[in-house]
């Protein structure tokens, strides 16, 4: 079993990802199995916040001034996010 650790990698968890102890997901930055990789465009933004509500990985934060960032740390480009953005400001594209 990984000792908990916040510089552990992914590659390194026990086996199915079962984390025995509660809170402890914010040491695993799961950014790196991304493919694709969120993109908002704040001129299309409404800061509605559907990005941050539909995030299965709570990767969406808001900030002070309403608008929304994605921590790439946390996000795996799953494309929920760009998918749920009536408005398009959210375009996904290949690389990390």
């Amino acid at each position: 079993m990984v000792s908990l650790n916040e510089n552990a990698p992914w590659h390194e968890l026990d086996i199915a990802c079962i984390i025995d102890e509660p809170g402890t997901s914010k040491y695993y930055k799961t950014g790196s199995w991304r493919t694709l990789t969120p993109k908002i465009d704040y001129e299309k933004c409404n800061k509605c916040g559907m990005c941050f509500i539909y995030c299965p990985d709570m990767a969406i934060k808001e900030r002070e001034d309403g608008y929304f960032e994605i921590d790439l740390d946390y996000c795996k480009g799953c494309g929920i996010c760009a998918r749920e953005c009536k408005f398009g400001a959210i375009t996904l594209n290949g690389s990390r």
